[in-house]
């Protein structure tokens, strides 16, 4: 058994994945994202929670967070948990727990899971995306997650959006990203993003989700910017599968709920994709809210 950490911006999970990857444990709690030492705390009592469920402990612990450790530093930086940016976490975190922990991004945690017992189990090259309140990526080929001799690996949320259409005022010079840079895939494809996008082009102050409900309801505004938004993700997709030609991408986060996307992006993504034909599935995450978490507890081999 071994236990898998969530730090996620609003919550934090753990569970317990047994031998047979199932989840026999989980307890989560708000994430007290403003103050560090609360957040090592929080961790540290739901892990003493999950391996008390369990009569079991110390397990092995791998957490997945926002953000990536720095091969210079050792230090966490560009997580959207900006209390979190700067600190030793891993070093903290170990001395909490007394026991070595294996840390990884997010998007990472998230395709590894897929790719492990997911949608995408079995495949060679995958690509995971969380579409969410931001925009990350992690690659996972023949099993192994690829972080990347900077740490830097899937980062895709950070590039620009490919192929800006000259004659969309949103999209050159492109928007400002938290990060400093314009025109970054976050700005469009997150959650945020979507509901900007509303907005900028007329419509009222409302979430990304209420944008889908009402092109689902059959607003035309709405069902305007959901066919941009589509447009603009198979466009960032398609720049994946000319660099990685994966066997499958797949979608987590809030937004990969949405169903019409799975036929959409696919039909507009031909026009940009380097090649005659395009075997790449488009899948949905099968773990859904629980694949980032399964993914931690996946960092370390079943034991």
């Amino acid at each position: 058994m071994r236990v898998g950490v969530d730090l996620g911006g609003t919550k934090i999970e753990a569970v317990v994945m047994d031998h047979a990857s199932q989840i026999v444990a989980r307890q989560r709690r708000p994430t007290p994202r403003d103050d560090y030492t609360r957040i090592l705390d929080t961790i540290a009592e739901l892990v003493g929670a999950v391996e008390a469920d369990v009569t079991a402990g110390p397990l092995p612990v791998g957490i997945g967070t926002p953000g990536s450790l720095s091969p210079a530093t050792g230090r966490l930086r560009n997580s959207n948990t900006v209390v979190m940016n700067g600190q030793p976490f891993v070093a903290d975190i170990q001395s909490r727990l007394d026991r070595e922990v294996r840390i990884a991004n997010d998007a990472n945690c998230l395709t590894l899971s897929e790719a492990s017992d997911g949608a995408a189990a079995g495949c060679g090259v995958v690509f995971g995306v969380i579409l969410g309140t931001g925009c990350g990526g992690g690659v996972v080929v023949d099993g192994r997650l690829r972080a990347g001799a900077n740490g830097v690996g899937g980062e895709w949320g950070h590039n620009p959006l490919p192929w800006p259409d000259p004659a969309d005022a949103q999209e050159s010079p492109g928007h400002v990203c938290w990060c400093g840079r314009r025109g970054c895939m976050e700005t469009y494809l997150s959650g945020t993003g979507l509901a900007l996008e509303y907005q900028r082009s007329g419509g009222s102050e409302i979430t990304g989700q209420q944008v889908i409900e009402r092109a689902e309801a059959g607003e035309a505004h709405a069902l305007a910017v959901r066919e941009r938004y589509a447009h603009r993700l198979a466009r960032g997709l398609a720049s994946i599968i000319n660099l990685l030609d994966p066997d499958a991408i797949v979608l987590g986060g809030g937004l990969s709920n949405v169903d019409w996307l799975y036929a959409r992006v696919p039909e507009l993504w031909q026009q940009w994709v380097f090649s005659d034909v395009i075997h790449t599935r488009l899948l949905r995450a099968r773990h859904g809210d629980s694949s980032g978490v399964r993914g931690a507890a996946w960092l370390w081999p079943s034991t």
